[in-house]
């Protein structure tokens, strides 16, 4: 049976590192989330950030808009936070209402405040090799899990499973810069559990039950990012967990595995952005 890659155990120790540090500083990190419309699901991801924050001493704000804003009211609010200098990390929940320019809006961020690490100046930093500001949550927590349990990457054949700048992209170059051989595999990908089953260590990030036991050489390490609701209503991951634990050696639950991570990763870099303006 694998073990587990327990997130939520792993968050509260960083967490409770944080505090520590942060407990020390005379002037405390800030994070300013924008939220625009309401997407229930939005909504809670934003407020559990928000609780995360506030528990380690982080000063946060959340900035509501309803879905009608226009593009240039909310671009004029991000360039008002990029003077604020009691601003130290901005966040722009995804996704926005289609008239709204998801590139521009990044764009727009400071990268020395895109705690998320999306634009496109912290992404070329990534992808030519060299160190961002801050690096993308999702796979910045998801190096931190492996690294947790001693999971070595130097010279294993990583299979990523999806190809979003969110998640399959940043973290397919993180671990390049790891050492690792990684392939990437998408939706029109052939032949695709051939290529599962070469994998040491594969990362499955589409929102879509789709990985099977028998898709996976024994042994492997399996880091299921996907996350969905499935008909019955149940929350699911990208894996089929009960016999997927069975052959792997470690494998990361949905949920309690990656997404504790991320928000993990989004307070580190908040702290981290706030510690170089210093």
């Amino acid at each position: 049976m694998a073990v587990i890659l327990d997130g939520k155990k792993l968050k509260e120790k960083i967490l409770e590192s944080l505090k520590i540090k942060i407990d020390g500083f005379t002037k405390k990190p800030s994070l300013t989330v924008i939220l625009v419309g309401n997407d229930p699901a939005s909504r809670i991801y934003v407020n559990n950030k928000k609780i995360t924050a506030e528990k380690i001493g982080i000063n946060s704000d959340i900035i509501t808009y309803p879905s009608s804003v226009t593009e240039d009211e909310l671009l004029e609010k991000i360039h008002e936070l990029n003077k604020d200098d009691n601003v130290n990390a901005i966040l722009v929940q995804l996704p926005l209402p289609e008239h709204i320019s998801k590139e521009k809006v990044i764009n727009m961020i400071n990268p020395q405040k895109d705690v998320d690490g999306f634009t496109p100046y912290n992404f070329g930093k990534l992808f030519s090799g060299e160190k961002p500001f801050v690096y993308p949550c999702t796979p910045k927590g998801i190096l931190l899990l492996l690294d947790e349990y001693n999971i070595e990457l130097e010279g294993k054949h990583v299979v990523i499973v999806g190809r979003s700048n969110i998640v399959g992209k940043p973290l397919s170059q993180m671990m390049l810069n790891r050492n690792a051989t990684v392939t990437i595999c998408h939706s029109h990908t052939k032949n695709l559990a051939e290529i599962t089953k070469t994998a040491d260590i594969l990362v499955s990030a589409v929102g879509e039950n789709i990985i099977e036991g028998k898709m996976l050489k024994p042994g492997c390490v399996v880091v299921d990012v996907g996350i969905f609701k499935d008909a019955a209503g149940r929350t699911r991951g990208d894996v089929d967990f009960e016999n997927v634990s069975k052959i792997a050696s470690y494998i990361s639950p949905v949920p309690g595995g990656v997404g504790p991570m991320t928000i993990t990763s989004l307070m580190l870099n908040t702290v981290e952005l706030f510690e170089k303006t210093l």
